[in-house]
Parts: structure tokens; sequence; C-alpha cells
């Protein structure tokens, strides 16, 4: 994104510079054979540090929450921005970051990975906005 870019949010619509977009998307990803490992303030670590490359990549993250062995959060993203390339970037950004904080996390993990290949991703509608935000949100209540 170049730097002179401007974003205007006005009434749930983002107003960049010759586009109008509203793009929120839910997506979920587990760990790798379902291992409860994002536990004992490694998730609030790691949602801390997904902040960190919403910030950097340019997309906000509308609501989130780890559970130990899977992640949902509801993000809302430029329409140049691939959903399946962000998944990549926080997938791969992620694992890389968390094995070096916490290296006996791949004592737990066959392979040396950390996150199971698959995902899912479902686009947010304004129907549905508030009723995905309040399931995101109540999780850890579950």
């Amino acid at each position: 994104m170049e730097e002179n870019e401007r974003f205007i949010i006005k009434d749930d619509l983002t107003y960049g510079r010759g586009y109008v977009y509203s793009l929120q998307y839910h997506i979920v990803w587990c760990t790798k054979y379902r291992r409860c490992v994002l536990k004992d303030g490694i998730d609030e670590e790691l949602k801390r540090y997904l902040h960190e490359i919403a910030d950097e990549y340019h997309f906000s993250i509308i609501a989130m929450e780890v559970m130990p062995d899977h992640i949902h959060m509801m993000v809302d993203c430029r329409p140049q921005f691939c959903p399946s390339d962000m998944i990549k970037i926080l997938k791969g950004n992620t694992a890389r970051w968390l094995f070096m904080r916490h290296p006996e996390l791949k004592k737990q993990l066959w392979g040396g990975h950390l996150w199971n290949p698959s995902y899912c991703i479902v686009i947010v509608s304004d129907r549905s906005f508030d009723m995905v935000k309040k399931y995101i949100n109540s999780q850890k209540s579950k």
C-alpha cells in the first residue's frame, strides 16, 4: 500500500483512493492434530502478535478468540488483499514466531508443524456481522 493512500471509514464502508469497500471474513484454523497448545498465556501472546501482523499488512481485526486448539478471527481487509494470501501470512508468521518464543511446542507436535494445512474462510454479510462477532467473542465462555 502506498504511504500517501488514505482511508476514510463512513457508514460501514471504507473509502480508498478510487474504490469503496466493505469486506469482512470469518477465518478459522486449527493446530496440527488439534493439539491443545495455545494455552497458559500463549493465547494472549498470540493475540497481541496477530494484531501486530494486522497493523503491518493494513487489515483490521474486528473480533478474535484463541482457543487451545484453534483460532477464530473476523477481519476487514482491502479488496486487493487476496484472502488465501492473508491466511498464508497469518499462519506462516505465527508458526515461526511461536516456535521461536516457545520451542517446547515442537515436542507436542510431530514434524515441526504448528498449524493444520486447512482452514475455513467465510464472507460475513451485513446481516450476519453482529451474529458472527458475538459468536467469536463468546468462544471462551462456552
